[in-house]
């Protein structure tokens, strides 16, 4: 190569990189919405930025301005000082910024390398694509920064930490040397939470990050500096170091949050779950479920605790009549409950809150009031016969359960799935616990929540338990499990480790039980 093509290539590299970054009073408006209000941040070169702020907020909304998924009505975008135009994310890509979103964008039946080349133009010789510098590619990306993936795997092979790295792997190989991620933690576990976190920071000696979170842990940790958004504007920014967590919660809700602990005294009924010799396999046709023994009592919360993957999904499945029985027995209130349909597990009156909202809780097309509904479309309350559907008065009900659990929406007449991850908790949070069940089945209910809404789940998994209903809670935060449960089970390669009273738990017993370490 010779000295003109070297300089060339060195003027290229270097007009890649980012060295500050400024949107200046954006706005954004929707029908109905003004979803980004006169924002303006900026973060300069090796900062990480906290971009904080309860669900619905417009922090991803703002995000997606700047990667050019929407177009800001007003304001603008500088890079180095500069003035840009993203009519879309190739714009984006091409000048270095790189999102990973919280859903990943991976294709479950293609291998890490093929879901790298889905985005990477450099890869293709006119119309053949060559895997081999892709997967050379992702190699050299992935030791570069920490990031081990195998290229070869498949990602319905992968852990969701997994599926986390390979997302940043994908997002660097594209020449990303700006990094905006949003929500990266809320489906990992504590342990590959430190990881990533630890990575992030070695990885800021050349990267600039855009850290979307709602871990106020994980900020302080890890950010330079936090912006707070609350209703779609700018109420506070600030030096991270300089507040505590407390303080930054109390920004971003505009109160003091303080969250519930359950010291009401023990009210707890007969057994009314009751699983013996429980065997369900897994999506891989192996024992994900290895004779689980484990019972529930009404009027008690039973924390489930463990590192994802240990047969936590597989359980809850199971129960709900989602995942077929091997052997084992399944009894509820009595009744055997192993291999029966999903619709007659909710007749008999089990509650559900799925571990994922988008895929089984909600119908993402379906609007607000149609999901709110969903388990009753054909009870006498919201329809005459098969067919034909009291309108009125599922819109009422919506409008009710809009109110009652603060669901952050224009209106209940738009698509479920375009709310944020918080607010369509919020709605299966709604439907299950308005249909007044007799047992409450919640798998991690405040994953990626704020921690004003955690607070609100809170309160209302302790009301249902003085309600003398039964309650499930599966979680990998220990201090919701700690803070909420009667009792704690840990659970470790399907079977049941160890069962704990609450007052007896401490996060150094479980974190021995949940290593597979039996006391």
């Amino acid at each position: 190569m010779n000295r003109d093509s070297l300089a060339k290539k060195r003027s290229e590299s270097e007009s890649k990189k980012i060295t500050s970054l400024k949107m200046e009073h954006i706005t954004k408006r929707f029908p109905g919405v003004l979803a980004s209000d006169d924002i303006t941040i900026e973060v300069g070169e090796g900062e990480v930025l906290a971009l904080v702020g309860e669900n619905g907020a417009g922090k991803t909304t703002l995000m997606n301005q700047l990667m050019g998924l929407y177009q800001p009505d007003e304001g603008r975008i500088l890079i180095n000082g500069e003035e840009v135009h993203f009519k879309g994310p190739n714009d984006a890509f091409k000048a270095g910024l790189g999102m990973v979103h919280q859903q990943y964008m991976l294709v479950p039946n293609m291998t890490v390398t093929e879901n790298v080349a889905l985005g990477y133009k450099k890869a293709w010789k006119g119309i053949k694509l060559d895997l081999k510098e892709i997967r050379k590619r992702i190699v050299e990306v992935s030791e570069h920064y920490g990031l081990l993936v195998n290229p070869d795997a498949y990602i319905w092979q992968l852990s969701v930490g997994e599926q986390q790295r390979v997302e940043l792997v994908k997002t660097l190989c594209l020449g990303a040397k700006f990094l905006i991620l949003d929500e990266p933690t809320s489906a990992l576990t504590p342990q590959e939470t430190d990881e990533l976190i630890a990575l992030l920071k070695n990885m800021t000696s050349e990267l600039s990050i855009i850290f979307i979170s709602h871990k106020l842990a994980e900020v302080k940790a890890l950010s330079n500096k936090v912006t707070i958004l609350r209703h779609g504007a700018v109420v506070f920014n600030g030096n991270t170091d300089d507040y505590s967590s407390s303080e930054i919660a109390a920004k971003m809700t505009g109160h003091e949050v303080e969250l519930p602990e359950n010291k009401e005294p023990d009210m707890h009924g007969d057994v009314v779950l009751n699983i013996e010799n429980l065997t369900v396999m897994s999506d891989m046709k192996v024992p994900a479920l290895n004779g689980l023994n484990l019972q529930v009592k009404a009027g008690e919360i039973l924390g489930l605790a463990g590192v994802s993957g240990n047969g936590q999904r597989e359980l809850a499945e199971a129960i709900n009549g989602l995942r077929p029985v091997h052997s084992g027995k399944i009894e509820f209130y009595g009744d055997e409950f192993s291999n029966k349909r999903p619709s007659y597990v909710i007749k008999r009156g089990m509650g559900y809150i799925p571990e994922e909202r988008n895929i089984e809780g909600i119908v993402p097309p379906f609007s607000i009031k149609e999901n709110l509904v969903l388990k009753d479309s054909t009870n006498k309350k919201f329809s005459r016969g098969k067919s034909i559907v009291k309108a009125k008065d599922i819109q009422k009900n919506a409008e009710r359960l809009k109110e009652e659990f603060d669901i952050r929406c224009p209106n209940t007449s738009i698509a479920a799935g375009s709310l944020s991850g918080g607010n369509i908790q919020k709605v299966i949070l709604a439907r299950e616990i308005d249909r007044e069940p007799k047992f409450l089945i919640a798998v991690y209910p405040t994953r990626g929540l704020d921690l004003g809404a955690v607070q609100f789940i809170h309160n209302e998994l302790l009301k249902k338990r003085r309600d003398n209903v039964g309650i499930l809670l599966i979680s990998e935060e220990l201090d919701e499990i700690m803070n909420l449960s009667d009792r704690i089970a840990v659970i470790y390669k399907g079977q049941i480790q160890d069962i704990l009273d609450h007052k007896d738990a401490t996060r150094a017993k479980l974190g021995i039980l949940m290593a597979g370490v039996k006391e």
